[in-house]
């Protein structure tokens, strides 16, 4: 099973076997050391069903349509998140002018034309994607313990909380040199709000993920 010890297992599998009941396995394990998640998993990994012999349930495992779908839905995410930052600095840049910027307005409106673009193709993919992958988690619970799915995610909330921590160092080295202006805490700002976003929703996804195991 996915993300769950073989010898843990392989245990658990041979004390159903012997009549054992799931709270006294479960007893035994944590007394010997083992995490109440890890002993969860390794009981969820045998179907609750009156027959001699533990009967497994269907183990999760990531085809390559799936790793398909999952690269394509994260990298329109990343997408996403580039471009929509993107367009709220210029529009930031626009608002409030700085005259030792030497971009032009031909330039900006060009950058707000191409990052429009960008989300006009890449956020509805990304919706649509994200729909389907719920659907199908909701039909198959067992995608939810998809390895594709969890090392996109966690890489995910580091690019996220990496950006976090670049951002709030960036702020407080503006802070400590005097050039803290509007226009760079209206720019550090989104990126708050885009990276906090991300890292927020994948973070209770993740979270949620393990309270139905």
């Amino acid at each position: 099973m996915s993300g769950v010890d073989d010898q843990l297992v392989t245990f658990v599998r041979d004390a159903l076997a012997r009549g054992s009941s799931r709270e006294e396995i479960q007893r035994v394990l944590a007394s010997a050391g083992w995490q109440d998640d890890e002993v969860a998993k390794a009981l969820a990994a045998y179907a609750e069903v009156d027959f001699p012999i533990p009967v497994p349930r269907p183990r999760p495992y990531a085809s390559a349509r799936d790793a398909f779908v999952y690269l394509v839905l994260f990298t329109t995410l990343g997408i996403s998140a580039c471009y929509f930052g993107s367009l709220a600095f210029e529009l930031i840049a626009r608002a409030f002018p700085d005259v030792a910027d030497g971009a032009d307005n031909t330039y900006r409106l060009a950058a707000i034309r191409q990052a429009i673009a960008a989300l006009i193709v890449a956020f509805p993919i990304y919706l649509l994607l994200s729909f389907r992958v719920s659907s199908a988690i909701k039909k198959d619970p067992t995608k939810r313990s998809s390895k594709i799915r969890k090392w996109l995610t966690y890489l995910t909330l580091f690019v996220a909380a990496s950006v976090l921590v670049g951002d709030l160092i960036a702020v407080i080295y503006s802070l400590l040199s005097g050039e803290l202006t509007v226009r760079f805490m209206l720019k550090a700002l989104t990126v708050v709000v885009i990276a906090g976003a991300i890292f927020g929703y994948y973070l209770w996804d993740l979270r949620d993920d393990g309270d139905r195991a």
